[in-house]
C-alpha cells in the first residue's frame, strides 16, 4: 500500500505493508521503520484528544480513527501554520475562543438544571478542539478573524445555559466577524469527529442576535438600513 505524505520539500511516497490499519499505525510504521525524521502528532489514540487531526485526499480526519486506503494523499490541516510535516501551530484558532468568550460570565446561582436542560448543549459539549472545522472553513481563506466554527458553537453552548445570567453580552461579542460572516456551507459539520453541527449552532445564534435587535448587516446596507411600510 502506498501513501503521499506532504513535507516541506514537496509530496514524498511511502509503501508499507500493513492491512486495515489506521492512518496513526501507518505513520508510526513509516517513522520507526523508514524514516524517523516524520514530524506528526498524536496523543490518546481513541479520538478524543484531537491532537492527530490532519487532511487525507482533501478532507480532515483523525489519524487515529482513519483508515488508510492506496493512494490516500496526506496534508496538514489548512488556515495554520505549519510547523513541520503535519505538526501545525493551533495557537491561533484557539485564541477565537478567547475572543468569543466561550466561557461562563456570568452565574445564575438561581438556575436550576434539569435533565432535559444538560441535553440541551451536551452535543456541544463534546468538542475536542482538534481543530477540523476551522481547516475546512473557506471563510477563513478571506477573513482571518472570522471566529469560526468551534468558536461560535462554544457560544450556543453558553447562551443555550440557563446557568448564564447575561447571553445577551456573548450575542455582542459575535457580532463583528462572527455569526454574519458564515457562509452556511456546512464544510464544518461533514468533518466533525463528535458529529457536531456548528452550521446550526450558528444559525441558532443568528436567531438570537435578531431577538436582541441585531440584522444581518449585508441585509442593512441592501436596504439602507431599514424597512419601511
Amino acid at each position: 500500500m502506498k501513501v503521499s505524505i506532504k513535507r516541506a520539500s514537496g509530496f514524498v511516497m511511502y509503501e508499507v505493508d500493513l492491512n486495515d490499519a489506521t492512518l496513526l499505525e501507518v505513520l508510526n510504521s513509516i517513522k520507526t521503520e523508514q524514516d524517523s525524521s516524520l514530524a506528526y502528532s498524536s496523543g490518546c489514540r481513541s479520538s478524543v484528544c484531537g491532537s492527530c487531526s490532519m487532511r487525507v485526499n482533501e478532507k480532515e480526519v483523525l489519524a487515529c480513527a482513519y483508515k488508510v486506503q492506496d493512494g490516500d494523499v496526506i496534508e496538514p490541516l489548512k488556515n495554520v501554520a505549519v510547523i513541520r510535516d503535519l505538526v501545525v501551530n493551533m495557537d491561533k484558532a484557539l485564541e477565537t475562543n478567547k475572543r468569543a468568550k466561550t466561557w461562563l460570565q456570568t452565574y445564575n446561582k438561581e438556575a436550576k438544571l434539569t435533565h432535559e436542560d444538560e441535553k440541551t448543549n451536551a452535543l456541544q459539549s463534546d468538542c475536542i478542539l482538534c481543530g477540523s472545522c476551522y481547516s475546512a472553513c473557506p471563510v477563513y481563506s478571506v477573513n482571518e478573524e472570522f471566529l469560526g466554527p468551534f468558536a461560535l458553537t462554544g457560544v450556543w453552548k453558553y447562551v443555550s445555559d440557563k446557568r448564564e445570567a447575561e447571553p445577551k453580552e456573548k450575542i455582542d461579542t459575535v457580532q463583528t466577524n462572527g455569526v454574519w460572516d458564515c457562509t452556511l456551507c456546512n464544510e464544518c459539520t461533514l468533518v466533525c469527529p463528535q458529529g457536531i453541527s456548528s452550521k446550526a449552532d450558528i444559525e441558532k445564534l443568528r436567531m438570537k442576535s435578531t431577538m436582541a435587535g441585531y440584522i444581518d448587516p449585508s441585509f442593512a446596507q441592501n436596504f439602507g438600513g431599514g424597512l419601511s411600510f
